[in-house]
Formats: structure tokens, C-alpha cells, sequence
């Protein structure tokens, strides 16, 4: 049988047991309206400690930080449990509310008591997450993105610029770039499409780094920049100073491969002090800048000059802010359109401002209005005067003096795509009185051509053809107008009508106030009055087609300095001429002036007297040249002067010789451009220590009555940079009689061979051979290194350029003198025998135009495929001729096929 197994409990435990059950269960009945008010005053509390949290994780977030996995989970723990509170209260509140008919029904007590019990429950749940609140930190830093992407807009013309920066991120030899150009090129949306690369193309480097530096520089805004990429940008680290800022950078970045874009350098930015490694060249940096020379001070290993947009580019973004609306709206809009993004001149930020300014203008008469306010005077166009020109004048402000300044300004006076001539730019400063840091002529044209080196690396001037020519880009210049005319000083003022088709001269009231007026290219035959003009200083009235200017009308500008007369119609100079008592620089050039008056003797403190290309001029009074004597230059070349001058006892013979006795008594001569058209002046002229030293351009004319000349006499003009020689028709050869190093004068060496430094043309650039019918080759030309521009005309006899040799092929490079190694213009026109150029292809690495005319047997261009690599020359010349040449190879002929232009027959 089995056993009996007995449990035996104390009472009181029973009784109590049961009575808190039964009160337990009670209460979920009896409380439920008082638990539903307190389960909704907690839900509340809870709902407020949600909303703290909530909210400091939020912030958190906008601080790019990471809530923390348990501030998350309890977030929407609470979440879930607010819903189910509020359910929960709703249903309550309405069984609360029910009454039961006829007392208390089972069936009632059995939904309350349920009700009640999860109620009950709920509080408990409220009151666990309550004690579980998150403590204060709700979130963590988490390491930066590689790289961030920045907000753009559209952009045009950026695919090609964007590939030459990330082709040059990728060469191991180029750890620091420089982005340099005019202000509103599109530096800083270049810089912002690399970064932008960034995420998007597969790349090694840890961090890729944005820091805006901007002209007042504030190296811990620039670390903060850094270090919120690579570090924790919270109090702790704003407490740092500088020089621990610093070494913090520099320990995280030491390990890491980054690149860090500098957007908008000014001034040199020592990497040291912000905390930058840059041991080796496997890190990047890439700077946006307006200045070249900052290139160079940060020692950029690359230097890209972000140029202006080509016409189809500059069009596409104009349409593109002008809105195709717009264009369409009246058929006459969009060749309007075209005149006014033609004004723009490529610059994105005009091409963005003009767009936007013109997109609501529908009507013909708009547009042809807003095209004369922007030739006549671009800052009155909505945009220009108040965003774009003091954007522009950044650069102008930053340059480093007050006679920089100056200086830039004064080249506004110039028309629109005029190319200046540096030297005729930095004479023209020194007259003004702008460069008097030094004594001497040397000196100051050192200074000007230094000023002109500072502003085309600050882009305020662009370097033109060959070297010696700078131009300003229009929308500059209109700021430098919008400068000197607007806002400059009012002792200052410019009056600037430069090609504004005037077919008269200002009113006399115009002239009174201006320091500076420029007239240059219009219709104005005539000056007349007497304009009363006492702040005048210079007066530019060159390519007018002048043909006559009255006595008195330079009676009243007393401190005229700088007068440009040049390329008019005139045949004389008016006598009032003398009245110039303050003037310094008379240019006079290819005026068709047959004599100079007597009256220029007055001007005695005439500094530079430009008579250059003027046929007509064939007299001048005795005594004249040396009366001039603070003359500093004089340039007579390819005039008539040296022919039949009337210097001393009516007309000169024909040596000159008495031209160079005034010439060298000039004590403060320094440049000298002059015609010789005899031998024995000439040789006279060669022999003299002082002219042969200030010799720049020589034109031998006329001189005939030999078949040769030594062109060795030539070798001490040092700074001889311009040669012509013309209708001399015996001439058959061009003597070279010097020894070249360790090797004999012979045929077979007479090209290849190493010329000492002292027997080379280093200065010559431009060489003209024109009329010489005997001569039949130029190739002493092997001994001009720096030749430029070379053209020949009307030579019946010339058959070569450069003589063949060649037996000379098997010369070593090292040893070789390169004929034609910075060539950029060869001209060739009727030279009915010439047969070639040179023997075999050249690089001609400058190169860019060919123009040929005339020369049927000239059957082959010393050109090959590579060639002008790099760049594209033009060809011009007869179609028929062109069908006829010979080339090296198929190549070569696909290379230069799309290069030509050709030319009316």
C-alpha cells in the first residue's frame, strides 16, 4: 500500500496569503479610475524625461555624433509603451464611464477586473523604464567620413580642368598644387568638383580635407577646419592653444595618407604651424589662389592656371542661367544674347551675374540696351558694380604698393584687347613719375618690369605673344575703369573714351578735372580750342586719323607729361607743341609726319621720343636731337630720317655720321632704335662703347655696293632684340667669320657645333629680311637661340632658310645648337626659289604660326609627328600649294592636316 504524505501550514500564513491575493485582485476592480489618472500622470513624466533625451541626442547628431545603442533602444522602448499607455488610458476611461443596469453583472466585473489588471501592470513597466533612463551622455564621436561631399551647383567646362588636377594627384613626384587665376574664374568650384571626386572615384588616402583659409588668415579656424575631420572638435580641444592644436594635427596626420584642399590662399601658409606632415609626396595638397607668385611661395610642385571658358563653354553657362524661356521669346533675343555673353569674356562669375540679371528680359529693346551700358560703362549693369567688381578688387587691393596700384590702373587708359608693349609700358611709368626708386634708367626699368611681373602673377595682367606684350582681360579692365573713374580719388580721375566711335573731341568742360584721358581709336580728325586742362598728365590720342591739330590747342596743359600721337593722318606737328614744358614721352609712331618742328627744342625735359616706322619722316632741324638732352630713349627704326636728314648745312651726306655725333652726345641715352643705310655710319656707329650699348632695334637699309657683309660686326650689341634688313639688292651672303670651341670654322661642323656664350644673338628676337634679291640663305640664324619671329619677304634668290648639312646628323644632341628652339612665328612670302627650311623636323616647341606665301618649291615643313606636340600652329598659305606637299610620314601628314587655314589668291 502506499504511503500517506501530510502537509501541514501555520494558519495565519494562510489566512494572510489569501488576504493579500484576494486584496491584490480586489484592487483591480475597486482602483481602476484612480490607477488610469496615475498611469497618465506617469506616462507624462516619462514622456517629458523622453523629450530631454530625445532632444540631447538630437543635438548630438547635428555635432555628428552617434547615439549610443542603449539611448536608442530605450527611446523606443518608451515609444512603443506610450502608444500602448495611451490605448490603454482610452479604453479604461470608457469602461469606467459604462454603468451596468441592474447592479453588477458577471460578465461586467469580468472586463473591469481585466482592464485593471493590465493597467496595474503598465504602471509597474512605466516605472522600470523611468529608473532606466539614460545617464547624460547619450552619444559617442564617431570618426569623420573619408570625405565629404560639398553642395554644388551645375557647373560647365569643368571635366577637363577636374582631369589635369586628379591626373596630377596621381604623379608620385607632385605632392603640392597650386590653382591660380583671376578672381571669379571658378577657383573655388574647381577645388569643390575635386573634392566632390573624391566620393566618388576609388582612392587610397585616409582623409581627404576641406579648411578656407581667405585673405585675413587665422591659422586656428584652419586647424579647427582639419581637425573636425580627423578628431573631436569638442571643449576639451578648444581649450588647446595653437601650438598644441598644432602638435595634435601633426601626431594623427603622421600616420595617415591624406589630401587637404586650401581654398583661397593670399599669402604664403607655413604647413608647420598648422600642424601638417609633409614629409614625403605620398599626401596631397591642392590650394586655390589668385596670385602665381603664391604658387611659387608655397613651392607647388604643379602650377595650373584655371583659364577663362572657351566661347562654347562660355555660351552654354549663359544659356544656362539665362534660361531657355527667355531665349526663345523673341527671335531677335538670341544673337542679343550672344553680343552680351561675348562681353563676359569667358569669366564665370560675369557669365553667372549677367545670366541671372538678364533672365527676366523679354524684349528686343532690353537686350540692345543692356548691350551699350556694358560697353560704355560696365558697372551701372545690375550685378557688376555692387558684386562683381569688389569681388575683383580683392586682388588690386592685396597688390603690395601704392605705385603697383598705380601702375595697373594706368593700363585701363588702353582700348579693350589692346596688347601693350612692356616697354613702352614701364617708359610710360617712369614719365608719370611712378617709378623713382632708383636714380638711373636701368634701375627704374627694373622696378617697372618687376611691377609688370607682380601683376600678371596676382592675374591682373595677362602675358601676351612673345613675351614683350601683356594685355588686360576686359572684364578687369572695366574694373580698373570702374576704379579710376568711379571710386579713386578725385584728383585722380581717368575720363577714358577709348573705341567709343567719337568723331570729336570732348567738350572743353570734360577736360578740366581729369589727371588722365584717353581718346585712343576713333573717328576724330580734328583738334581744336584750347581745352584748359591743369591736372592733365597724360593724354593718349593714338589710331584717330588725325589730320590736324591747332597751334593753341596744347596752350593750357602745363603739366602734361606722357602725349601718344601715333598711327595718324597728320603731315605736321602743330607749333603749340612747345607749350609743353612738363612733357617726357612723345610717341610719334607710323604718323605720317614729314618733318619735326623746331619747337621741340623747348621740350627740354623729353625723356623718351618714339619715331619708329615712320617712312615719311625724312628731315629733322639741325641740332635738334642734341638739344634733347635728358633724352633717356630714342627709336628711329625703319624711318627715313637716316636718309636725307637735314642736321647741319642743309642736307646730310649720305654716311650719317653727323646723326651719331648727336646721338653720342646724349649723356642719359640708354635705349636707341635707329636706321643705318650707310656703312661708313654704320661701322661709326658700331664703334662707339655708349650707342652699342643702348643699340635695341637696328634696321640696315639700303646698303648697297657690296655682295657681302659680316654679320660677326653684330656680335657686342648685347641687347640688340629687333633686326631688319631691307632693299639691299646686292647682298648675297651674310658673313660669320668666328671660331667655334675646340673645333675649326669648316663646312661639315658649321651647324653642330657648341657657339661660346659671347658669340651668340642671346637678345635677338625678331629678325626681317625683306627686298634682299641676291641673298640666298639665312643661316647664321643657327646663332640666334632666342629667335621669335622670323620673316622674309621678297628675296628672289633665297633657296634656303638654314643651309643643309647633312653630314651633320650623326652630331650628338648635348653638342648640338637647335636652330628655331623658341620659334613662335615664321613668316615666308614671295621667295620663288626657296626649297626648305631646314634639313630634318624640328620640335619647335613654341611654335604657332606658319604663314607661306609665294614659295611654290617649297615642297616640305621640317615638321614630323611630334612636332609642336602639345600645342597646335596654324598654317596659312595657297590651297594649291598646300595639296602639294611632302610628308614625312602618314602621321605626320593627320597631325598637321586640321592646322590649315588658307588664304585668298
Amino acid at each position: 500500500m502506499g504511503s500517506i504524505c501530510s502537509i501541514s501550514l501555520p494558519a495565519d500564513r494562510i489566512v494572510s496569503s489569501f488576504w493579500d491575493g484576494t486584496t491584490e485582485h480586489a484592487n483591480y476592480l475597486r482602483k481602476l479610475p484612480e490607477n488610469l489618472v496615475e498611469l497618465g500622470i506617469a506616462c507624462e513624466r516619462l514622456r517629458e524625461l523622453r523629450n530631454d533625451v530625445k532632444r540631447r541626442a538630437d543635438i548630438a547628431e547635428r555635432e555628428q555624433m552617434q547615439p549610443l545603442d542603449q539611448v536608442q533602444g530605450w527611446l523606443s522602448r518608451v515609444g512603443t509603451l506610450e502608444t500602448q499607455v495611451t490605448q490603454l488610458i482610452g479604453d479604461g476611461t470608457e469602461q469606467v464611464e459604462k454603468k451596468c443596469p441592474g447592479g453588477c453583472c458577471p460578465r461586467h466585473c469580468r472586463t473591469r477586473y481585466k482592464l485593471g489588471k493590465r493597467v496595474a501592470r503598465k504602471l509597474k513597466e512605466v516605472d522600470i523604464l523611468m529608473s532606466q533612463r539614460p545617464s547624460d551622455v547619450v552619444a559617442e564621436r564617431l570618426p569623420s567620413p573619408r570625405v565629404c561631399e560639398r553642395p554644388s551647383e551645375a557647373t560647365v567646362g569643368m571635366n577637363s580642368r577636374i582631369g589635369k588636377v586628379w591626373s596630377s594627384l596621381h604623379q608620385e613626384q607632385v605632392g603640392i598644387i597650386g590653382l591660380y587665376g583671376l578672381g571669379g574664374v571658378g577657383k573655388t568650384t574647381l577645388l569643390t568638383q575635386i573634392n566632390n571626386a573624391f566620393t566618388k572615384r576609388t582612392h587610397d588616402f585616409d582623409f581627404v580635407i576641406w579648411a578656407t583659409v581667405s585673405k585675413t588668415v587665422n591659422l586656428e579656424n584652419i586647424q579647427d577646419d582639419i581637425w573636425k575631420k580627423i578628431g573631436f572638435c569638442d571643449d576639451k580641444w578648444k581649450s588647446k592653444s595653437r601650438d598644441e592644436k598644432a602638435t595634435s594635427i601633426w601626431r594623427v596626420l603622421s600616420e595617415k595618407r591624406f589630401v587637404l584642399l586650401l581654398d583661397d590662399l593670399w599669402e604664403r601658409l607655413d604647413l608647420s604651424d598648422v600642424g601638417v606632415p609633409f614629409q614625403n609626396k605620398k599626401n596631397k595638397i591642392v590650394f586655390t589662389t589668385r596670385s602665381e607668385e603664391v604658387c611659387a611661395q608655397m613651392e607647388a610642385d604643379k602650377r595650373i592656371k584655371v583659364e577663362c571658358l572657351i566661347w562654347t563653354e562660355s555660351w552654354e553657362l549663359f544659356r544656362m542661367k539665362l534660361g531657355e524661356d527667355t531665349l526663345d521669346f523673341h527671335p531677335e533675343i538670341p544673337e542679343l544674347a550672344q553680343a552680351v555673353a561675348q562681353e563676359c569674356c569667358g569669366l564665370p562669375l560675369v557669365l553667372t551675374t549677367m545670366g541671372r540679371a538678364m533672365a527676366c528680359k523679354k524684349t528686343p529693346e532690353e537686350w540692345k540696351y543692356a548691350i551699350k551700358v556694358l560697353q560704355s560703362s560696365a558697372s551701372k549693369f545690375p550685378g557688376m558694380g555692387d558684386k562683381v567688381f569688389p569681388l575683383l578688387k580683392y586682388s588690386y587691393d592685396c597688390l603690395p604698393t601704392e605705385v603697383s596700384r598705380s601702375c595697373f590702373l594706368y593700363c585701363s587708359l588702353f582700348p579693350d584687347d589692346y596688347k601693350m608693349s612692356k616697354s613702352s609700358l614701364v617708359n610710360r611709368w617712369i614719365c608719370e613719375g611712378f617709378l623713382d626708386e632708383f636714380d638711373d634708367t636701368e634701375g627704374a626699368q627694373n622696378q617697372g618690369y618687376n611691377i609688370i611681373g607682380t601683376l600678371i602673377h596676382a592675374c591682373l595682367l595677362e602675358e601676351g605673344d612673345f613675351g614683350y606684350l601683356v594685355k588686360l582681360h576686359d572684364v578687369i579692365r572695366d574694373m580698373a575703369l570702374w576704379v579710376a573713374c568711379e571710386t579713386g580719388k578725385e584728383q585722380d580721375k581717368f575720363l577714358v573714351k577709348a573705341s567709343s566711335t567719337l568723331t570729336e573731341a570732348p567738350k572743353d568742360a570734360e577736360w578740366m578735372g581729369p589727371k588722365r584721358i584717353s581718346l585712343m581709336d576713333n573717328q576724330i580728325k580734328e583738334l581744336t580750342g584750347s581745352p584748359k586742362c591743369p591736372n592733365l598728365s597724360t593724354l593718349f590720342l593714338a589710331d584717330n586719323n588725325l589730320k590736324m591739330i591747332s597751334d593753341s590747342f596744347f596752350q593750357f596743359m602745363p603739366s602734361l607729361r606722357v602725349l601718344d600721337l601715333s598711327r595718324n593722318a597728320m603731315t605736321e606737328l602743330p607749333q603749340g607743341i612747345s607749350n609743353l614744358v612738363s612733357l617726357q614721352f612723345l610717341k610719334l609712331s607710323k604718323a605720317n609726319i614729314k618733318e619735326l618742328p623746331i619747337e621741340l627744342k623747348t621740350l627740354g625735359k623729353l625723356k623718351f621720343l618714339l619715331l619708329d616706322s615712320m617712312p615719311q619722316l625724312s628731315s629733322i632741324p639741325e641740332q635738334l636731337i642734341s638739344s634733347l638732352s635728358m633724352l633717356q630713349g630714342i627709336d628711329m627704326f625703319d624711318t627715313g630720317i637716316s636718309e636725307r636728314t637735314v642736321l647741319k648745312d642743309g642736307l646730310l651726306s649720305d654716311d650719317n655720321e653727323a646723326l651719331v655725333q648727336e646721338l653720342e652726345s646724349l649723356k642719359y641715352l640708354h635705349d636707341l632704335g635707329v636706321t643705318m643705310t650707310s656703312a661708313s655710319a654704320f661701322k661709326r656707329l658700331l664703334s662707339s662703347d655708349k650707342l652699342r650699348s643702348c643699340i635695341i632695334n637696328l634696321c640696315l637699309k639700303n646698303l648697297n655696293g657690296s655682295t657681302s657683309f659680316n654679320i660677326t660686326s653684330l656680335s657686342n650689341v648685347k641687347r640688340l632684340c629687333d633686326m631688319s634688313i631691307s632693299n639691299c639688292g646686292s647682298l648675297e651672303t651674310l658673313v660669320i667669320d668666328w671660331a667655334w670651341e675646340g673645333k675649326e670654322t669648316t663646312e661639315s661642323n658649321y651647324l653642330n657645333s657648341k657657339v661660346s656664350s659671347h658669340n651668340s644673338f642671346h637678345s635677338l628676337e625678331c629678325v626681317h629680311i625683306k627686298r634682299c634679291l641676291g641673298l640666298k640663305d639665312l643661316t647664321w640664324l643657327v646663332f640666334v637661340p632666342n629667335l621669335k619671329i622670323l620673316k622674309i619677304d621678297d628675296c628672289d634668290q633665297m633657296q634656303e632658310v638654314i643651309g643643309t648639312r647633312k653630314s651633320d646628323e650623326s652630331a650628338e644632341n648635348g653638342e648640338n645648337l637647335g636652330p628655331f628652339a623658341k620659334l613662335q612665328v615664321l613668316h615666308l612670302v614671295d621667295l620663288p626659289q626657296l626649297k626648305s627650311i631646314f634639313w630634318k623636323a624640328l620640335p619647335f616647341i613654341y611654335l604657332n604660326t606658319i604663314h607661306v606665301d609665294s614659295c611654290p618649291f617649297l615642297k616640305k615643313l621640317p615638321l614630323n609627328a611630334n612636332s609642336a606636340k602639345g600645342h597646335r600652329i596654324v598654317i596659312s598659305g595657297q590651297t594649291e600649294w598646300w595639296n602639294e606637299q611632302e610628308w614625312e610620314d602618314e602621321a605626320t601628314h593627320n597631325a598637321f592636316l586640321p592646322c590649315f587655314v588658307p588664304i585668298e589668291e
